[in-house]
């Protein structure tokens, strides 16, 4: 009985971890990064304030240009060829590109950089 009991365990275990393996979308080839971690370091950012970006709650309201579809757009933040450089750059120092622009610069590692670019590269 006691080695049931410890299966069971050992099975609701291992169920659990492959459950949480899925970090979701799959990047486009070539992006480095992890998009399940990016969407939720768009969350912790408060991207979602100022963006709508699918798969994340947030504002009704929009400051940004919504990010749906921006894995397929050729241009980020109106001149640079979109790619994930050019997307973390963006993300880590918005004002570099565009000192006019309304984004803030919030302090991006670039670790989360990269996952972020990987998550909203996903997106078609």
């Amino acid at each position: 009985m006691k080695t049931l009991r410890t299966f069971a365990a050992l099975l609701a275990a291992s169920a659990c971890l492959l459950a949480g393996c899925d970090s979701g979308p799959k990047p486009p080839p070539g992006v480095v990064g992890d998009p399940g971690l990016g969407k939720l370091a768009l969350t912790q950012y408060a991207c979602q304030s100022c963006h709508k970006i699918p798969g994340v709650i947030g504002s009704d309201t929009f400051v940004g240009r919504p990010l749906e579809g921006l894995g397929k757009r050729p241009f980020i933040a109106g001149n640079l060829l979109n790619n994930q450089a050019n997307l973390m750059h963006w993300i880590r120092d918005p004002q570099a590109i565009d000192p006019t622009t309304a984004m803030p610069n919030l302090g991006v590692s670039e670790k989360d950089a990269r996952d972020i670019s990987a998550y909203l590269l996903t997106l078609d």
